[in-house]
């Protein structure tokens, strides 16, 4: 972390706010700084008053100085929340934006599954939900009041000057060591402690599963749903406990906090006394003083702690993200055109992947992919197939080996370049919240490609290409998960026929019954003719139809060839596919389905 936390919360003041909004940092700082003058304006005010009444002087000019000072101490106040709220919501907006960029900048995605940085995750995307802490707009008019009181404390101390040059030296003295005494027992240091972390995530988690829209079938169907609103609730008391544990005044503090304060005000009130009494302090000048010490008071009983500390939390945890993030996402880039590749091959050579230090996801991977060609990937849950495919988008890079692309490094490609050349379907495609015309060209696509692609994905018929796919909106619809899974299909489909050259479908077509999939994979094989063709897929009846199949175990290849080769060999395939073919009571259902002319 670039500071500590002293300087963080200055950071705040001092960089995020004019970073957030200029102008409204700096009209807060003007209402900030009038603020805190005022009473001290007032108490001399008042003063001259007393003293004009007293002597027989005129009091229009101090009359209306402190009806002036009193009006615009009533009306500053509500204008100066307002302005501390819109402030304080702007800070969360470029908080947020930055934590998004931070989020989204790196070229790799390790940042995002990397365990070290998850807690971090959790505590900066909802520090805007008040489940943790306050959110940021809300502590700020707590921050600006508690400013306002330091000032003016200050404003007001400095007016004993003219009385003695020590008395205001004593009072900020005891003031500020009981706001230091106290300080300890009032920020709550321990809010990243792993048992708060751990109470956020719960209570998180609870309260994501009640309010969003894919939990709340099984949530009623089992029942869950006091169970769910239980333990939000219990995890949200623990953070609350937590809290208040490390907020706790402690006896001493309040002991000691409580002498510094009466030596030091006992100490300029006797004396002013004193001076009264001999008649060497008037009793306008008595007055002044008198508010002078009374209004230096807030130095010590300001709430301000706390609420500096919690408004400055997201900044630190931004902050922190943004610098550690790279260091897990960081890819070489590199400039080199990737226009038109693959033309002959692409070729893995002894490629190792780890996502955590000794615990290998694939070890020493030799693989040749003929350019135009198919080839499916198989193997058991945990065998790196996915792994291989982000490795071959370059969301990754091997911790061993290199992969080639018609012999160059795929390190050295542009990578902006090389991945305009691969379309992908993940197990866990997004479902974009858009038109369906959106949904399949993200990046958009003549009228042409669009209707072709649906056409080709069996998704002509779902919805008009205008239709927002989400009930949330006017108009919009939603689909089951095997209509979404055409639908992501379909945005393969148009991306292949917008030029792109590699094509990864990593179980593209699981949510599918039987017949659909032979279906979709057989206009997949249509469409992707003479471009490289990588499918991933659990259903034996699908891969048996690519070219070569590659069989995956324990992170290295130990079968390849066709489905008859293979077949033939008696190895882990000929076991995997006769095991899933014993579920149809006819060996020949898959063949049957295939070849039965489904679709056109």
């Amino acid at each position: 972390m670039r500071y500590p936390w002293k300087s963080a919360e200055w950071s705040l003041i001092f960089r995020v706010l004019p970073r957030a909004h200029r102008g409204l940092a700096r009209t807060w700082w003007a209402l900030l700084t009038l603020r805190a003058l005022l009473p001290a304006v007032l108490v001399i005010a008042t003063g001259a008053l007393i003293g004009a009444v007293s002597a027989g002087h005129p009091v229009t000019l101090s009359l209306a100085v402190v009806a002036a000072t009193s009006i615009l101490i009533l009306v500053l106040s509500p204008i100066h929340d307002a302005v501390s709220t819109n402030l304080g919501a702007r800070v969360g907006a470029d908080l947020h934006e930055r934590l998004l960029r931070a989020a989204i900048e790196p070229p790799g995605v390790a940042h995002l599954e990397e365990p070290a940085l998850a807690d971090d995750f959790t505590l900066s995307r909802d520090f805007d939900l008040g489940i943790t802490a306050p959110p940021v707009r809300v502590c700020m008019s707590f921050v600006a009041n508690g400013l306002v009181e330091i000032g003016s404390g200050l404003a007001s101390a400095a007016i004993l000057f003219w009385y003695r040059w020590w008395a205001p030296l004593v009072l900020v003295a005891c003031w500020l060591a009981t706001h230091r005494l106290l300080r300890e027992s009032t920020v709550w240091r321990t809010w990243r402690s792993e048992d708060v972390v751990r109470s956020q995530r719960h209570a998180d988690y609870a309260y994501r599963m009640a309010v969003d829209v894919p939990a709340a079938k099984e949530l009623r169907l089992f029942g869950l749903g006091g169970w769910t609103v239980n333990r939000f609730g219990r995890y949200r008391r623990q953070l609350l406990e937590l809290s208040l544990q490390a907020l706790r005044l402690r006896e001493r503090s309040l002991v000691w906090a409580a002498l510094a304060a009466l030596a030091g005000n006992g100490l300029v009130v006797a004396m002013l006394a004193a001076d009264a009494l001999a008649h060497r302090v008037s009793l306008g000048d008595l007055i002044v003083f008198i508010g002078a010490v009374t209004g230096s008071a807030v130095l010590g009983v300001a709430d301000f702690d706390w609420w500096f500390d919690t408004a400055a939390r997201p900044a630190v945890v931004v902050e922190s993200l943004q610098e550690r993030m790279p260091a897990f996402a960081t890819l070489p880039l590199s400039s080199r055109p990737a226009a038109g590749l693959p033309r002959t091959e692409v070729r893995l050579r002894d490629v190792s992947f780890s996502y955590r230090p000794g615990q290998p996801v694939l070890a020493g991977v030799d693989l040749v992919i003929p350019a135009g060609s198919s080839l499916a990937i198989v193997g058991q849950n945990g065998a790196g197939k996915t792994t291989l495919a982000k490795l071959l988008c370059r969301l990754y890079d091997p911790t061993g080996g290199q992969i080639d692309i018609d012999g160059i490094d795929l390190r050295t490609l542009d990578l902006d370049a090389w991945r305009s050349r691969v379309t992908t379907v993940f197990q866990d495609y997004i479902r974009y919240e858009l038109s369906l015309r959106e949904n399949v060209a993200p990046a958009g696509a003549n009228d042409a490609d669009i209707a072709w692609a649906l056409r080709q994905a069996g998704a002509a018929d779902l919805a008009a290409e205008a239709t927002i796919l989400s009930k949330s909106y006017a108009g919009g619809t939603d689909l089951s998960g095997g209509q979404w899974q055409r639908i992501a299909l379909a945005r393969a489909m148009c991306a292949v026929r917008q030029g792109a050259g590699l094509v990864i479908l990593d179980e593209p077509t699981a949510q599918l019954d039987v017949r659909g999939e032979a279906e979709i994979f057989r206009r997949l094989l249509d469409v992707t003719r003479g471009v490289t063709t990588i499918l991933v897929s659990h259903r034996f009846s699908t891969v048996r139809h690519a070219e070569r199949i590659c069989v995956l175990e324990g992170g290295r290849v130990v079968e390849l060839g066709s489905h008859d080769e293979l077949m033939t060999l008696g190895g882990r395939y000929a076991t995997m596919f006769t095991l899933q073919a014993a579920r149809f009571s006819d060996d020949s259902v898959a063949d049957a389905i295939t070849s039965a002319g489904l679709g056109s």
